[in-house]
Parts: structure tokens; C-alpha cells; sequence
């Protein structure tokens, strides 16, 4: 099963493997160099099928939890200054997506959409202190009865467009899409003080249904 906004690259993808093939099958002799085209064609056209697969994740779905919002590996738990909503003191929680990672954003609780801002911005590599700050990225917060959560998409070096799904003042669901990162980067989370954070640095998380924080 393959993202929706994969369908045009994949198409191309296709129809470029299909095409080179058969021309380095007419146009070259050499049965070794045919040979190695068609694994390094194969493999490009493997990389893309990966990245915008979306695979079937088992949400359970509890306001007493906050979920990962994408897979990757946790690279940041720090008490931070977040400024363009709360103007207050939260903790941030911070996932890294490397090119190999399904990229599709899901939403960490259930709730209202109280924001949904895009910022055009750099393309610093998505780790970079000043990524979350300086980088394309779009910005959500969502808010229900026990919790206000913001996660921010960010773009990284590679990733030069991100897809966002959500709406102001409509009600999401846990679990469900919100977004889509396109060729690698992070997502951060910023959560109350005093929630209980459930992972640890360097852990890898799976988008929908890892467990990043409880009430």
C-alpha cells in the first residue's frame, strides 16, 4: 500500500525503469553492462516504493496517551522555550526520519485543531539546532478536555516539500493523517511540563502507535 503522494513519482519512476531497460536492451551489447543497469534501475525504483509505502498501523486509541506522530528515532527530551504559540516553558520531544522511514504524519491525540500554519523557510539538515526555527516546517496544535499538543513537521536537506492535511476548527482523531514528508526529515512534539515522557534518546518509535508520553 503506497502514500497518495507518491503516485505521480512512482509513475515516473516506473515508466523511467521500464525505459531505460529497454533501451540499454537495444542500444548495448554488453550483457554485463544490461545487467548492471538493470540492477541499479531496480534498486532507485525499490528506494521510491519504500519511501511512500504506508502501511496499516493498529492505533489504540486513549486521551490518557500521546502517540508518535511518525517512525524514526527519538533525538531529543528537553525542557524548552516554545514561542510561537504557548510563549511558555514545554517539553519537547524531538523524531528524526531518515530517507528509509515511512513518512506519513499521524496525529498524536485526538482534539480540535486550534492551528495550522505553514512557514516557507531553509533546508538545513533536519538535526541542526536551528531547524525547528529556520527550516520550512508547518506548525499544529491540537487541543481536547486533558491535553494541548503542538508537532511541528520540519523539512530537512532533502525534504523541500511538505504536505499538510489539516484544517483549523476541525476535529481530528488519533492516528489518522495529518501529513506528509517528502524524502527525509523530523517532526518535533512540545507537551505540558509535568507529562510523563515514555521513551528514551535514541529509541525508535512507529508512527500511530508507540506510545511517546501519558497523562
Amino acid at each position: 500500500m503506497f502514500h497518495k503522494e507518491g503516485y505521480k513519482i512512482i509513475s515516473v519512476a516506473i515508466v523511467l525503469f521500464l525505459g531505460i531497460n529497454v533501451a540499454s536492451y537495444v542500444a548495448i551489447q554488453i550483457k554485463e553492462w544490461q545487467i548492471a543497469i538493470f540492477i541499479v534501475t531496480l534498486a532507485f525504483l525499490i528506494l521510491i516504493l519504500q519511501f511512500f509505502r504506508n502501511p496499516k498501523r493498529n492505533t489504540t486509541i486513549d486521551d490518557n496517551t500521546v502517540i508518535a506522530p511518525v517512525d524514526g528515532k527519538v533525538v531529543v527530551i528537553e525542557e524548552v522555550f516554545e514561542k510561537e504559540h504557548f510563549n511558555d516553558n514545554r517539553l519537547q520531544v524531538s523524531i528524526f526520519m531518515s530517507p528509509i522511514n515511512v513518512h506519513v504524519t499521524r496525529h498524536p491525540i485526538n482534539g480540535d485543531v486550534v492551528l495550522s500554519k505553514y512557514h516557507p523557510g531553509k533546508y538545513l539538515v533536519a538535526w541542526h539546532p536551528k531547524a525547528s526555527e529556520e527550516n520550512e516546517r508547518t506548525t499544529v496544535v491540537v487541543k481536547n478536555n486533558l491535553i494541548e499538543v503542538l508537532y511541528r513537521q520540519i523539512a530537512g536537506a532533502l525534504a523541500k516539500r511538505i504536505v499538510n492535511y489539516v484544517v483549523e476548527g476541525e476535529k481530528v482523531i488519533q492516528g489518522s493523517d495529518s501529513g506528509f514528508i517528502k524524502f527525509g526529515s523530523r517532526v518535533d512534539v512540545f507537551l505540558p511540563i509535568g507529562t510523563k515522557i515514555n521513551v528514551t534518546l535514541d529509541q525508535k518509535v512507529r508512527g500511530g502507535e508507540s506510545v511517546i508520553a501519558s497523562l
